[in-house]
C-alpha cells in the first residue's frame, strides 16, 4: 500500500499517528485521513470555504508520513501540481468548492485525456458565483459531469455522512487508480463541516488499488495503448527511466501527437468512454432501504439522503409503503437500476438541495407513466425529516384519491 514498495514502513507510520479506534471529526478531516490511508502522499491546493479543512489537515499531517504539501497559487496551479506528481508515481489530490472547481475545469479535461489518475474533491456549497460561501449545497452535480469540455467520461462519488468520506475517499482514490481516470468527490458543506464520530480501521484492514505499470519496455513505448486487452494502458512514470510524452492534444497510443487524423482521435475517444463503460459494475455503487415492496420510490443522494431515510422510516410507521435508492456513484449515474425499481413504484419523489438535478437523470431512465417528482430546497440548509415527509404523505393521499376514482 501507499508508496509501493514502502509499504511497512508507512503502515508503522500510520499505525502510530492514527491507531485504531473511535475518533471525533468533521467530514472535511475524514476525507484527508481517508486520503491518507488510501496512500495519498502529495496535496496541493488552494483555500476556499467549506473546504479549507481539508487542506488544513493535509497540511498538518502529510510531512508525518514522509507525504508532501504545497500550498498553490490559485486552483488552477493547484491541479496542474497534482497532475505532475501523478506522472511521478504519487498519488495526489486536491480540494476545493464551487468558485474552484469551476477554475479547475480545463486542467481536469487535461487530466481525463492524459489518463492521469487523481482525486479532486468539490465540497459543493451554495452558487452561483461566490454565493454563500459558508453554506452547502449540492449544485455541482452537472458540473461534475459536463464542466470541461469535449466529450469524456468521468467517475464522480458522493458521500452520506462523516464515516462515508473516510471509505469513500478511499474509494475513489482505488478507483482514479485502477482505471487511470480522475475521480471526484462530490461531498457538500453540511457533511464537510458536521461533526461525528467515525472508526479508524487498521491500515492493514484498508484495501489499496496500485496503477498499472508498464511490465517491459516494449510496454512502456505504449503510455495510451491497449496492450492488455482491458483498455486500460499501464502508465510509465517520470524519472523511471522510460522516454514518455504526454500531450493534451490528440495523440497515438505512443503518446506523440497527431492532431490531423480523424482515426486516430476517434479511437482514442471512443477507447477512454468504452473503459468506464465496460467496467461499470465495478464502479457503480448504490444503497437501497424497503424497496422491495414500495409503491413511492425516494431518490436521494448526499446529505439529503440523510433526512430522506428518515422520512422514509417514519411513512412506514404511518403504513406507508415507501423505499429509497441513494446512489453513491453519482457518474456514471446507476439509472438501470432505478429503471428496474420504477417498474413496481407508482411514483418517484427526488429531494436534493437545488432547484432539480438529480432529477433529470432519474426522468431519462423511467418510465414515461411513472411521475418523478423534486422536493428542493436552496438558501444553505438542508432538507429536513418533515419537510419530506410531508410530500410522501401528500403524494401518498393523491395516490389513494386515484385509486379510488
Amino acid at each position: 500500500m501507499i508508496i509501493r514498495g514502502d509499504e511497512p514502513e508507512q503502515i508503522r507510520l500510520l499505525k502510530k499517528m492514527y491507531p485504531k479506534g473511535n475518533y471525533f471529526m468533521q467530514g472535511d478531516e475524514a476525507i484527508a485521513y481517508g486520503a491518507l490511508f488510501a496512500g495519498c502522499r502529495f496535496y496541493a491546493g488552494y483555500p476556499i470555504t467549506p473546504a479549507s479543512e481539508i487542506a488544513e489537515t493535509m497540511a498538518r499531517e502529510l510531512p508525518k508520513l514522509k507525504g508532501y504539501y504545497i500550498q498553490m497559487e490559485d486552483e488552477i496551479g493547484s491541479i496542474a501540481a497534482v497532475v505532475g506528481a501523478s506522472w511521478t508515481g504519487f498519488k495526489s489530490m486536491t480540494a476545493t468548492s464551487g468558485p474552484g472547481f469551476s477554475l479547475m475545469q480545463e486542467n481536469l479535461g487535461y487530466a481525463i485525456f492524459t489518463e492521469t489518475p487523481l482525486v479532486l474533491v468539490d465540497v459543493q456549497r451554495s452558487g452561483p458565483s461566490t454565493g454563500q460561501a459558508t453554506k452547502g449545497a449540492q449544485g455541482d452535480f452537472f458540473q461534475a459531469r459536463w464542466g470541461t469540455h469535449g466529450d469524456h467520461p468521468i467517475i464522480a462519488i458522493s458521500p452520506t455522512s462523516v464515516e462515508d468520506s473516510f471509505w469513500e475517499t478511499i474509494r475513489a482514490f482505488n478507483l482514479s487508480e485502477k482505471f487511470r481516470i480522475p475521480v471526484l468527490v462530490l461531498a457538500d458543506g453540511i457533511i464537510g463541516h458536521t461533526r461525528e464520530q467515525i472508526n479508524i480501521p487498521d491500515p492493514e484492514e484498508v484495501e489499496i488499488v496500485y496503477r498499472k505499470l508498464p511490465t517491459s519496455d516494449e510496454e512502456a513505448k505504449y503510455p495510451f495503448g491497449d496492450v492488455h486487452g482491458d483498455l486500460i494502458p499501464p502508465m510509465p512514470l517520470f524519472g523511471h527511466g522510460y522516454f514518455t510524452h504526454v500531450t493534451g492534444s490528440t495523440h497515438k497510443e505512443n503518446g506523440l501527437r497527431d492532431v490531423y487524423t480523424p482515426e486516430v482521435h476517434d479511437r482514442l475517444v471512443r477507447r477512454l468512454h468504452k473503459k468506464i463503460e465496460i467496467h461499470k459494475a465495478e464502479i457503480q455503487k448504490w444503497e437501497e432501504y424497503y424497496v422491495e415492496d414500495a409503491e413511492i420510490l425516494l431518490v436521494s443522494w448526499g446529505v439529503s439522503a440523510r433526512p430522506s431515510l428518515g422520512a422514509v422510516m417514519k411513512a412506514r410507521k404511518k403504513g406507508i409503503k415507501v423505499g429509497l435508492f441513494v446512489p453513491k456513484t453519482v457518474h456514471p449515474f446507476p439509472g438501470e437500476r432505478i429503471k428496474e425499481l420504477s417498474k413496481n413504484v407508482q411514483l418517484i419523489i427526488v429531494p436534493e438541495m437545488n432547484l432539480g438535478q438529480v432529477i433529470l437523470e432519474v426522468q431519462r431512465f423511467v418510465r414515461d407513466e411513472v411521475p418523478v417528482i423534486g422536493v428542493n430546497k436552496i438558501g444553505g440548509v438542508p432538507l429536513t425529516v418533515e419537510e419530506i415527509l410531508k410530500e410522501i404523505e401528500s403524494s401518498a393521499e393523491r395516490s389513494r384519491h386515484r385509486s379510488a376514482d
